[in-house]
């Protein structure tokens, strides 16, 4: 048996201490947490307080020193990459120069320019079979949830429609509400929200999203512009949707929905006996419905995979490795690259555009 790799957290926010911690705690018998990095010794300090308990042995670094520390240490083999939207290509591609695996938090980058670039410099720096892997953290193709219904898709036939409602709730209760980078994003939370939203609905039609048009609002002046979309779109297969997307809502629902020739799948957020998750139902043509629920564990699912792949490519070195391909770099661009359309086109008045193929 190979001893357990060790893996940093690089980043120590809200989303590191309710969900990373906790979620590599469940599979702490599958790693050992070395590091916890943040830009400043306070805050590195009090999340290594908080993952203590679970990894004694785990270490606060902080600062461009301690990055490099990091980086340096041969006996790190991965990090996940937890930090400003703004931050975290720079930040992934030093460590995968240094030959560490990333799985780096959605979305992707800020725009498909920077996605194209950061591309770019993956290739050069990982030309060789055995590179490291860089993975997008999109926990919604790890729910079971839609892992299932991507495999109803097949029992209603020809597709005809697709509906996905999103009304979130992005207010000042929520704790990413005042999260000072997402206001400075570009789309801002339309974009940071919404990739999770088109990564469910492209990992269950499996198909690509071709082409948009939409219409942008903002109306909740508490939010950065801008807080409702409204979009058309079509997929290569020929069928055409729609996608509606308010960041702030009374009456918060999430619903995915595909209507086809012989029956309709839809997934709905929603909560069973206090456990928050999905239901799926599969609606037949003679009027039948068959319905399951499946609670959230994607951001489980898809750490434990990263764990998985780097093990194997360790073992595998020099001979390839072929990684999840749900955890994709590229999985996660083209979720960005949706996204983007749709705002190309909101700026536009609702004028055709199309999504730029990654």
């Amino acid at each position: 048996m190979a001893a357990p790799p060790q893996i940093a957290v690089v980043g120590a926010g809200i989303f590191v201490k309710t969900q990373y911690i906790p979620r590599l705690a469940e599979i702490s018998h599958l790693l050992c947490l070395k590091y916890i990095w943040s830009r400043t010794q306070e805050s590195a300090r009090g999340a290594v307080e908080l993952a203590k308990q679970h990894f004694p042995g785990v270490e606060c670094k902080w600062g461009d020193q301690g990055l490099n520390d990091i980086i340096q240490d041969a006996s790190i083999l991965g990090a996940a990459v937890v930090l400003a939207g703004q931050a975290q290509v720079d930040i992934s591609l030093k460590l995968l120069k240094g030959g560490k695996h990333v799985i780096q938090e959605k979305p992707a980058a800020a725009s498909t320019t920077e996605i194209e670039t950061a591309l770019s410099s993956y290739k050069s720096i990982c030309s060789n079979p055995g590179q490291p892997i860089w993975a997008v953290a999109e926990n919604y193709r790890f729910e079971p949830a839609f892992v299932e219904s991507k495999k109803l898709i097949a029992d209603i036939g020809d597709m005809m429609n697709v509906q996905i409602i999103i009304e979130g709730s992005m207010n000042s209760s929520n704790p990413y509400f005042s999260s000072s980078w997402r206001r400075n994003f570009e789309g801002g939370f339309i974009l940071d929200m919404g990739v999770h939203f088109i990564a469910g609905l492209r990992m269950m039609v499996g198909c690509e999203v071709t082409s948009v048009s939409a219409i942008t609002s903002h109306i909740d002046t508490t939010l950065p512009p801008p807080d409702i979309i409204s979009s058309n779109f079509k997929l290569e297969n020929g069928c055409s949707g729609v996608f509606v997307m308010v960041v702030s809502s009374s009456s918060p629902k999430v619903i995915w929905r595909v209507v086809g020739m012989k029956g309709t799948v839809q997934v709905e957020r929603g909560k069973q006996e206090g456990r928050h998750g999905y239901l799926v139902s599969l609606y037949s043509a003679d009027g039948q419905c068959k319905s399951t629920f499946y609670p959230f564990c994607g951001v489980h699912e898809e750490l434990k995979a990263f764990i998985h792949d780097i093990l194997r490519a360790t073992l595998k070195e020099g001979s390839g490795y072929e990684a999840e391909p749900r955890s994709s770099y590229v999985e996660g661009a083209r979720d960005v690259a949706v996204l983007e359309a749709m705002l190309e086109s909101g700026n536009k008045g609702g004028a055709l555009v199309h999504v730029k193929k990654l």
